[in-house]
Parts: structure tokens; C-alpha cells; sequence
């Protein structure tokens, strides 16, 4: 009797599910590659993305509250108006990531790579605060 092999991608079945609007929260994709995935919108609240390979991926206006992301690369992702409160971030790789309008209260931000675009992003005066806070300094005033 012959067998039927399948062949499994995580990284596609991910990106088919949050296209067809599959709510993917408190989901294991620990260490998935989901580089390059166009993830916007998607409802990722609680997922344990430890270790992922989030690699230029499309995370704009996603929900990843209370989310996993720990040693994760997110390196030139797009995080605009994502929904970060509470995540886990410890040792995250944010090199280049496109953090604009995304909320970071709350954040385990310890160990996070930022490095920035060679010193072309700029902080605007009314953003620093902001800023600080989600680094987890309190500002006196």
C-alpha cells in the first residue's frame, strides 16, 4: 500500500488563514519563519511567537496583546499601529522595524535591539515621552 506524503508550511497556512480572517490568537508558531508574511490586521493576542523569523513581515494594525516575541526577528517589519501592549519583546530584534503609532505600554522591552536606520529616524519632542515610557522610565514632571 502506497503512502500520501503532505508537505506542511507554516508560513503559508498561516498567512491563508489570517487572509480569510482566522482569529490565530493564543496560537503556538514558536520559532515559525514567517518572513516577509503579510500578517496586517491579523489577531495574534497572546500567540507565542518565541524565536520567530518575522523578517520584513507585514504586521501593520495587528493585535499581538499580551503576545510572545521574545528573541524574535522582526527586523524591517512593519509594526505601524500595532497593538503591542503587554508583549514580551525580551531580546527582540527591531533593527529598522517600522514602529509608528504602535502601542508599546506595558512592554517587555529588556534586551530589544533598535539600532535604527544609520541615525536617519528622528524623535520628534512630543514623541520622547512616549518613547521613554514604553522603555519603562517614568517621567517626572
Amino acid at each position: 500500500v502506497g503512502s500520501i506524503c503532505y508537505r506542511f508550511n507554516i508560513r503559508e497556512a498561516v498567512i491563508e488563514a489570517v487572509a480569510n480572517g482566522a482569529n490565530l490568537s493564543e496560537a503556538s508558531l514558536w520559532g515559525a519563519n514567517l518572513s516577509e508574511a503579510n500578517l496586517s490586521e491579523a489577531s495574534l493576542w497572546g500567540a507565542d511567537l518565541e524565536g520567530a523569523n518575522l523578517y520584513e513581515a507585514n504586521l501593520c494594525g495587528a493585535d499581538l496583546e499580551g503576545a510572545n516575541l521574545s528573541e524574535a526577528s522582526l527586523w524591517g517589519a512593519n509594526l505601524r499601529g500595532a497593538n503591542l501592549y503587554g508583549a514580551d519583546l525580551y531580546g527582540a530584534n527591531l533593527r529598522e522595524a517600522n514602529l509608528y503609532g504602535a502601542d508599546l505600554r506595558e512592554a517587555e522591552l529588556c534586551n530589544a535591539k533598535f539600532y535604527g536606520k544609520g541615525g536617519t529616524v528622528k524623535l520628534k519632542k512630543d514623541q520622547v515621552e512616549d518613547f521613554l515610557n514604553a522603555l519603562g522610565f517614568q517621567i517626572e514632571g
